[in-house]
């Protein structure tokens, strides 16, 4: 089952069903009107959501044309987003090129930071910039949208509280970075509004693809036009998302609508390219001795996107172009 929230002007959007083949809509208004309000629900409103949907793949019922129609995220805001690095070659690159040693725990203990999730970007929302000394990158990452998950939640007995998943473009603001983590207190300023991906499915969505835990598929970034990363998202993910939830959830309940990120997706062979700049900039660092490719500026366009082994492309795309936004 795919599900999309429609822009209609309200700060929630309202929620619809998606043909598999991003062809056509059904409102499920009758159901839920918002995505938060299924989630709240999740085991009422879900039966309902997939019989809409097997209506909709039938050609039955009432439908709409899913060209022209405007996407915010899936969850325009969420009670909470939460991030990881699970993927360990990312974390060992970035900081090699830095000579930064890796923390001990790497491979033993998630890295994660909870990020502001009271407005997030719509998939083809502009990225505003203000100042380009402050080091825009894009992220593609994948995530999980959670239903209630109970504190203490074991990673083996985490697969229910996984109802969505997702792609987002988790935006940073890299040289903003170092000051605010000098501190000892965490991101704030350097991490300004996630993109999401037009449309969240359920696990069953990707068959075989989603196996313990972790979504087997490539993840496709083009930047300026032209592809950068190819990265497999499934095999080097170290931390599954059911470890991830293991760790968020160790001292608290975690609510509906939690959307959990991946963290960049990174692969060890640098050939599958790359999800960030930083990660560019690390490998030449590496390799070549100095960074030589820029973080993002005014005019630059980012596209995220993954396709299924038959080609249609399962969470819609993210792309965004980066504007000059004015200081007040």
């Amino acid at each position: 089952m795919k599900l999309g929230t429609l822009r209609d002007g309200s700060r929630d959007g309202r929620l619809v069903v998606v043909s598999c083949d991003n062809a056509r809509y059904a409102e499920a208004g009758s159901i839920a009107w918002t995505l938060q309000d299924a989630l709240d629900d999740w085991v009422g409103c879900q039966p309902k959501l997939q019989a809409l949907a097997a209506s909709l793949e039938a050609g039955e019922g009432t439908s709409f044309p899913l060209e022209g129609a405007v996407f915010e995220a899936p969850l325009p805001r969420a009670f909470e987003w939460i991030d990881g690095s699970a993927f360990l070659a990312h974390v060992r690159r970035v900081r090699r090129a830095r000579r930064a040693e890796v923390p001990a725990t790497l491979e033993s203990d998630p890295l994660v930071y909870q990020g502001g999730s009271g407005h997030f970007l719509g998939p083809l929302d502009d990225i505003p910039l203000e100042d380009e000394s402050w080091g825009l990158d894009f992220e593609s990452e994948v995530c999980a949208i959670l239903g209630d998950t109970p504190q203490g939640t074991r990673a083996e007995k985490a697969a229910p509280h996984v109802s969505l998943l997702l792609l987002a473009n988790d935006i940073s603001l890299r040289r903003l970075i170092p000051a605010e983590l000098a501190k000892g207190f965490g991101f704030l300023q350097s991490k300004p509004a996630t993109a999401f991906s037009p449309f969240a499915v359920t696990p069953d969505e990707l068959g075989v693809a989603w196996d313990q835990g972790r979504v087997h598929l490539p993840l496709r970034t083009r930047y300026k036009g032209k592809q950068v990363g190819n990265v497999d998202a499934g095999s080097e993910m170290h931390f599954s998302f059911y470890d991830l939830i293991a760790h968020v959830s160790k001292t608290r309940n975690l609510t509906a609508g939690t959307i959990l990120g991946s963290g960049t997706v990174s692969n060890s062979d640098a050939q599958q390219g790359v999800s960030c700049l930083a990660e560019r900039r690390a490998i030449e660092e590496i390799e070549l001795g100095n960074a030589t490719t820029s973080f993002m500026g005014v005019g630059d366009t980012v596209e995220i996107e993954m396709f299924s082994k038959e080609g249609v492309s399962i969470f819609g795309r993210i792309s965004q172009r980066v504007v000059k936004r004015e200081a007040l």
